[in-house]
């Protein structure tokens, strides 16, 4: 896919970071001295773990350039790298490895948790939050149009690039890595200001690589308005217009 546009991506920094300030918080350990932030993107949820442990030494991780470099104009006095998260190996070993929103994106999920693990002090702490997409409506939505007839040809495989198990299978593979682990999942119930609110939310994100695959705006624009109609029947607006959009999102914290 082409690269991230951080811009759009934080028009709803609110909503994607509520998700790390929540896991953050439920994170128990002594204080870490290294921790790595797997995906940090722009640096928003790099920023909440800095204000819990401001005197750990933080790395932001990402394979996106421009996210990268929103990060050190906007955080310069932190570290930042760009690597693919499911091939990183580092001498460091961290007593935290935290990762927010980003490994949905990431195929093997069983190798890439060894990865991870592997990554980890003797006493580290793995701290994970994934979107459970394919188990709200506004995931359904978007796999039916895109699999539809008028769709199928384009975009048949785009769904496969979004992997996510259940938390049955991410609690047996960690309990083979850690000692105890810790999951639970949140529907975040994002008011918006209506259906088109959904849309540009998911530009930044999950519509990323459908968009990849259509060759003109047309195209874009009927394929957002095939998507756009039926989320109108499956979120209802309210009394005063918005929309209630519950985006659940599972979490799990696993240590050694």
């Amino acid at each position: 896919m082409s690269d991230w546009n951080p811009s759009l991506y934080m028009q709803f920094k609110s909503e994607r970071t509520q998700p790390s300030i929540d896991l953050v918080s439920k994170i128990n350990c002594p204080v870490p001295n290294k921790i790595i932030d797997i995906g940090c993107g722009p640096g928003n949820s790099t920023q909440v773990l800095a204000n819990r442990w401001p005197d750990a030494h933080i790395v932001g991780l990402d394979n996106s350039a421009s996210m990268i470099e929103k990060a050190q104009v906007d955080y310069p006095t932190q570290d930042w790298v760009i690597a693919n998260a499911a091939e990183y190996q580092s001498e460091t070993k961290y007593d935290l490895v935290f990762s927010n929103a980003v490994i949905q994106w990431i195929p093997d999920h069983e190798k890439l948790l060894i990865v991870l693990s592997d990554l980890l002090s003797d006493q580290g702490v793995l701290a994970i939050q994934m979107p459970q997409f394919w188990d709200m409506p506004l995931g359904s939505i978007i796999r039916s149009v895109a699999t539809s007839d008028r769709w199928h040809p384009i975009m048949k495989t785009v769904s496969d690039i979004f992997v996510m198990h259940s938390y049955g299978f991410y609690y047996d593979h960690l309990t083979t890595l850690f000692q105890s682990v810790e999951m639970w999942q949140t529907d975040f119930m994002h008011i918006l200001n209506d259906h088109e609110s959904i849309m540009e939310m998911m530009r930044g994100t999950g519509l990323r690589p459908y968009h990849e695959k259509l060759r003109t705006d047309a195209e874009k624009t009927e394929f957002e308005a095939d998507i756009l109609k039926e989320l109108v029947q499956a979120y209802p607006a309210q009394n005063d217009g918005k929309v209630i959009l519950p985006f659940k999102r599972l979490f799990f914290i696993a240590y050694k």
